[in-house]
C-alpha cells in the first residue's frame, strides 16, 4: 500500500545539503581542517561517521524503488505529523516519531555524505573533546532532532523527505562557534581551475555559514535542494544548549598555547 502511495510525492527528494544546489560546490569555501589539536581520542565522532558509511553502503545495495521507500519510511516527511489523515491512508505507521532520529544517518548521494562526514570530522573532534563521550552524543542527538523539528515546523504540508546528518552537524557547529572562535580554520577556494588556500578563523567562517543559511532560508522556494531552516535550528539549538553538556571542570579557558600550526590561540 504505501509503496503505491509514494508517487502521491512524485518530487525530488529533500535533502539537508547544501552541494545539491547546482554549481554550489564548485564556488564554496571548501574547510581542510581546523587548527586546534584534540586531547581525547574522538571515539563517538569516529562512530557517528562509521554508522553513516555503513548505513550509506546499504543504501547502495538498493534497488531504486527500495531506496525511495528507505527514505520516505526512516526520513522525515513534514506532512506525516501535520495531517496524520493523509498519512494513516498511504500507509504510515501511526505514532512513530523514529524518523527524527533515522534521518540523520540516512544520505542521498556521495557528495551529500562526503561533505557531511568531512565536516564533522573536522569540528566533531573538538566539542566531544570538551563535553565528554556520552555528552557530545546526546547533544549531537537533541540537536538533530531540534533541526528536524525546525523543518517541519516551517514545512509543515510538505511531503517529501528529508534526510541527513547536517541538522546534527549544524549544531555542533553551532558549539564549536562559540567554544573554539580563535581556532582558525585552513580553507580552499576553488578558482577557475586554481584552487586558492588561506585561513579563516572560525568565528568569521561559521558565522557567513550562518548567514547564507539565513538568507537561503528567507528567499528559497518551499521545495529546494536545501533544508536551510533545519540548518539554522541545528545551529541555534547547539550554540544555546551547549553549556549544558560541558561538565563544570571543563568549562575553564585553556590557557593559551601553541598549536600544531604554530598559531597562538586559545579554549574559551
Amino acid at each position: 500500500m504505501f509503496l503505491n502511495a509514494i508517487s502521491l510525492a512524485d518530487k525530488s527528494l529533500f535533502f539537508l545539503d547544501a552541494s545539491h544546489i547546482k554549481g554550489a560546490e564548485s564556488r564554496k569555501m571548501l574547510p581542510l581542517r581546523d587548527t586546534i589539536p584534540s586531547r581525547r581520542t574522538p571515539f563517538v565522532t569516529w562512530l557517528l561517521i562509521a554508522i553513516n558509511v555503513f548505513v550509506f553502503l546499504f543504501e547502495l545495495s538498493l534497488e531504486p524503488k527500495e531506496l525511495h521507500a528507505l527514505f520516505y519510511l526512516f526520513g522525515i516527511v513534514p506532512a506525516r505529523y501535520s495531517h496524520p489523515q493523509w498519512a494513516h491512508l498511504v500507509g504510515f505507521p501511526l505514532n512513530d516519531y523514529s524518523p527524527f532520529i533515522t534521518s540523520m544517518f540516512l544520505h542521498g548521494g556521495w557528495s551529500h555524505i562526503v561533505s557531511n562526514m568531512w565536516t564533522l570530522w573536522i569540528f566533531g573532534d573538538n566539542v566531544e573533546d570538551r563535553m565528554g563521550h556520552l555528552r557530545y552524543l546526546l547533544f549531537y542527538l537533541i540537536t538533530g532532532i531540534i533541526a528536524g523539528l525546525t523543518h517541519s515546523f516551517v514545512y509543515p504540508n510538505s511531503t517529501i523527505p528529508t534526510v541527513g546528518a547536517s541538522g546534527a552537524i549544524a549544531g555542533v557547529l553551532g558549539a564549536y562557534f562559540l567554544l573554539f572562535p580563535n581556532s582558525q580554520i585552513i580553507t580552499m577556494l576553488p578558482l577557475f581551475f586554481f584552487p586558492i588556500f588561506f585561513t579563516v578563523p572560525a568565528f568569521a567562517y561559521l558565522l557567513i555559514w550562518l548567514v547564507t543559511q539565513l538568507m537561503g532560508g528567507t528567499f528559497a522556494e518551499e521545495v529546494s535542494g536545501i533544508a536551510f531552516w533545519a540548518h539554522v535550528g541545528g545551529f541555534l539549538s547547539g550554540a544555546i544548549l551547549h553549556p549544558i553538556f560541558i561538565p563544570k571542570h571543563r568549562r575553564k579557558e585553556r590557557p593559551f598555547e601553541e598549536d600544531e600550526y604554530g598559531i597562538e590561540g586559545s579554549w574559551m
